[in-house]
Formats: structure tokens, C-alpha cells, sequence
């Protein structure tokens, strides 16, 4: 039955116990509670009357009766020969004594994992952002082609076998990773076996696994300043100790952290998280000696290496470790759309075994589905000739961005478009208040991230983080005017 109506009604204070006169006016009470209270939604339709009798064991003639009533009153409405609905509960008022609320008992107390997670679980791209403009990362996203991915996926449900809708391999399909194992070898110079990579949802679902694994409370974690706030979320989550380190012109300071004793350096070398910066192949190297000599772990963000490092690429810090303790994050989120949720990290073979077994106790798996259409989306080509038509027109969007962003607001902003990536960082000309100007501007419908948010302390820094690759030329203009239109300087 819906809403398991039997439920629903002895919670509005029916009781088919009462005499005939009474039971009725019971009835009609609990359903118009329930139309009122939005437990029965609008337009909704109820159990015939002889349904509702047999599971209620009344008669037939009392649910007539109550819905007569209901009828009256306008709480349902009828459609000859298909039924009665529920009708809108707007401006209905509630007469009726309702079933008086559960008295607040004494719970278990949350444990401090929970609550860790609860306390660092500010985040500055939220689910509630109104609209893609100016999101930052996200990729062109009406360039994704949706037909070959539909016709791909048609395939897949057309011929499936029953027996591979079963619990799938929890650190992925083993062709998806064969097929990512190639492609890191032509496109970034990366060589590591199949058997390494593992099948994520994406660099934060790749970084819990991670710290899940090798972090104990109050390890100590060295990340970049300025930095990517959901990896320093998550950390300080997982209860470490977080370091910040200063960020030069070549990247990551090896000497701000020689002092240092930490078990993990979290670093994103081929665009700096926000800054854009490129760490050069010394401090690469820098990074891997020190790294080595204090027992650390390094983990390497490659979030959006196409859109980074299509030209002049540098070797990734992975391809130049030879003591295993590299760990590196890729992710298509980046590449396709956030909704396909598909990541990867290439790990040591030492950790398999334990990351596989959280895995395994957590989250399982990945939907094999949308594994097996990437797969084939990667095999049939599309994936690189989406590539050249991503990068082409997020090199010509950044242009025009660029140069309409600075027409309007040269006296308030500096562009710095040093970031390869898929965002630009409009930076204040004078000390502001960039999270006030972030919060008037979602009331508007446009997004920009306060870029002091992504610095650790105090900062005298402030300016917008602003992505403009998701939106088509005449869309950043229109948007740009909104954004001129709810400024108040």
C-alpha cells in the first residue's frame, strides 16, 4: 500500500476499535491530518474504499463515510473512474488534536570521529550554489557528448548479463584500469601496472581511503598554503596535525618545512591549488629527496593535468620516485562532469591489501555500470577528441573572461590568469572583505570563491576564485553583467 497508509493513520490517532458513529470521524480526522501535515502529498492517489476497509478491518460504508467528509471539506477530490486524490493542503488550517509529539529520550554520545568530521565540514563550494556561473572547476560542461555516452550506455544495458548485476571487484573493473594504465602512459609519461591503480569516486573519496589507512590521530600532514580546503577538511577530519607550507615562485617550500616530522606531504605540483603555480623539476626533486630522508609519504594531486600541462608538460613527481612512497590521484570528474564520479590513485603495492580492505567494509565499489561506459568511452577514442574540444574552448572562454572581466571591474580587480587550469583568481586591489562580496554575489546567482578562504591563518590576501570554462561566451557576458549589477563598491 502507500506511504504504508495503515502506518501513517493510527500515527494521526485512528483506531478502528471505537464504535461505527465514531470510527468514521476518526478516519476523517487522521487522513485530513495527514493531507495537512504533507504525509499524504498533493495529488496523490488514496486506496480504493474497499482496500482501505479490508487493511483497516472496517466496513466498507465508514471509509464511504470519511471520504464524503473529506470530500466536503476539499481535502481530496474525485476523477470518475479513476479514483479519489489528494487535494492541496494550502490554507487549510489544523483543528484537529494531533498526536502529541515523541518526548525526547537520552542517545548514545556521537563519537569524536563523528564529531571531527562534523566541527571541519565547512565547505566552500556547497550543493546549494545557485547555477555554474562562475563555479570554479568545473570543465565545459555542454561540450560532454551525451549522445555517444547514451548510445554507450544503451549498449551496455542491452546486453548485460544478469549474473554481472552481483557485487562487483571493489578496487575496480579490471579493464577500466588496464585502459587508465595505457592512457597514463601515452598522455603523462606515467608507467605503473593495472594491478596498482584503484577505481575511486574521486581525490577526496581516494584521500579518506589514504588517511583511512595510514594516518593515526595526531600524525602530522604537511599541505600547501594557499591550498585546497576539502583535502585540509578531511585531514584535520582524520584528527591529524596539518602544517601549512609556504608556497614560491617554484612551488612547494622544501625549507618551510625542514623542521618538520610529517608522515604525509600533500601536494598539487602541476597547478598549484589555487595559485596556478607549476612546481619546477628541482623542487621536485627537492620535495622526493626530503621525502625520503624523513620516511614521508607523498601524495600528488594531478586533478586537471590535460587542462594544466597539455603543453610544456613536466614529469610528474610519481614517474620520478623509485622508492614507491609516491601515491598519485587523477580524477574525470575534471575531465567529463562531477556527476560521473569516477577517480583513481596509483598506490605502492604494499598498501593494497589495506586499502582494498577498508574499501571493501566502507563504500564497496563503483557502480560497474558507470565503469564499463567509460571504458568503452575511453576505447572508442571519445575521450581524447573530447580532450582537444575541452582545451580548445577553455583556452578561448578564459580569453574572453578574461578580457570582459577586466572591461568591468579593473579599478576593484586584478585577473590573474597565471592558473592553467579552470579557473582565474580575481585579485582585490585593495585589502576586502572577499566573503561578504562571495555571499552577495550567490544571493545573485553567481558563484566566486573568497580566495582568503583558501589560505591557512591569517592572510592579507583576498580576491575572487572564479571558474569560467562551464559557461558559453554569451553566458559570461549576461553573467558578468549580473555580477556588475549586485556589486556595491
Amino acid at each position: 500500500m502507500h506511504y504504508n497508509i495503515k502506518n501513517i493513520l493510527y500515527n494521526y490517532g485512528f483506531d478502528n476499535n471505537l464504535k461505527y458513529d465514531v470510527v468514521y470521524i476518526k478516519l476523517y480526522e487522521a487522513i485530513a491530518n495527514a493531507i495537512i501535515n504533507k504525509s499524504f502529498k498533493e495529488n496523490t492517489k488514496l486506496p480504493p474504499t474497499r482496500i482501505l476497509a479490508q487493511d483497516l478491518g472496517i466496513s466498507r460504508s465508514t471509509v464511504v463515510k470519511a471520504y464524503d467528509l473529506l470530500l466536503i471539506e476539499k481535502y481530496i477530490y474525485t476523477i470518475p473512474g479513476s479514483g479519489n486524490f489528494v487535494a492541496s493542503s494550502k490554507n487549510k488550517k489544523i483543528h484537529i488534536h494531533l498526536k502529541k509529539p515523541r518526548v525526547k529520550g537520552k542517545y548514545p554520545a556521537i563519537s569524536k570521529h563523528g564529531k571531527s568530521f562534523k566541527k571541519n565540514s565547512s565547505f566552500l563550494n556547497k550543493e546549494d550554489d545557485k547555477g555554474i556561473a562562475f563555479r570554479p572547476g568545473l570543465p565545459p560542461l555542454d561540450l560532454f557528448p551525451v549522445q555517444k555516452w547514451q548510445h554507450l550506455s544503451n549498449i551496455y544495458w542491452k546486453t548485460i548479463k544478469s549474473s554481472e548485476l552481483s557485487y562487483s571487484n571493489t578496487i575496480g573493473l579490471l579493464s577500466l584500469r588496464e585502459n587508465i594504465s595505457n592512457y597514463l602512459r601515452i598522455n603523462r609519461n606515467i608507467n605503473c601496472t593495472p594491478e596498482q591503480i584503484i577505481i575511486t569516486t574521486g581525490s577526496l573519496h581516494s584521500l579518506y581511503l589514504l588517511g583511512s589507512v595510514i594516518l593515526d590521530k595526531n600524525n602530522e600532514v604537511v599541505i600547501e598554503n594557499p591550498t585546497y580546503p576539502h583535502a585540509y577538511n578531511l585531514f584535520k577530519s582524520l584528527r591529524a596535525n596539518i602544517f601549512p607550507a609556504s608556497v614560491d615562485s617554484e612551488g612547494i617550500s622544501v625549507d618551510s618545512i625542514l623542521s618538520k616530522n610529517p608522515k604525509v606531504v600533500y601536494t598539487t605540483p602541476s597547478n598549484q591549488y589555487p595559485s596556478g603555480i607549476k612546481m619546477s623539476m628541482k623542487r621536485r626533486m627537492s620535495l622526493l629527496n626530503w621525502a625520503s630522508k624523513n620516511n614521508a609519504f607523498v601524495i600528488e594531486d594531478d586533478y586537471d593535468h590535460e587542462f594544466s600541462n597539455w603543453e610544456n608538460p613536466l614529469a610528474s613527481i610519481y614517474s620520478l620516485d623509485n622508492q614507491s612512497r609516491v601515491i598519485y590521484l587523477g580524477t574525470f570528474n575534471k575531465l567529463l562532469h562531477p556527476s560521473i564520479r569516477i577517480g583513481y590513485m596509483i598506490v605502492p603495492h604494499y598498501l593494497l591489501d589495506y586499502i582494498d580492505a577498508v574499501y571493501q567494509q566502507s563504500s564497496r565499489f563503483v557502480p560497474p555500470s558507470a565503469q564499463k561506459i567509460l571504458n568503452s568511452f575511453i576505447e572508442k577514442g571519445y575521450l581524447n577528441s573530447h580532450l582537444r574540444n575541452l582545451i580548445q574552448a577553455s583556452i578561448y572562454r578564459k580569453k574572453v573572461f578574461s578580457s570582459i572581466f577586466s572591461k568591468k571591474f579593473s579599478e576593484y580587480f586584478t585577473i590573474d590568469t597565471k592558473p592553467l587550469g579552470l579557473h582565474v583568481i580575481a585579485k582585490s586591489n585593495e585589502l576586502v572583505n572577499d566573503t561578504k562580496i562571495a555571499s552577495d554575489l550567490l544571493k545573485a546567482g553567481i558563484t566566486a570563491h573568497p580566495y582568503s578562504k583558501y589560505f591557512l591563518g591569517n592572510t592579507s590576501k583576498s580576491g575572487l576564485v572564479m571558474g569560467y570554462a562551464s559557461v558559453n561566451n554569451k553566458l559570461i557576458e549576461k553573467n558578468l553583467d549580473k555580477m556588475d549589477d549586485a556589486l556595491i563598491y
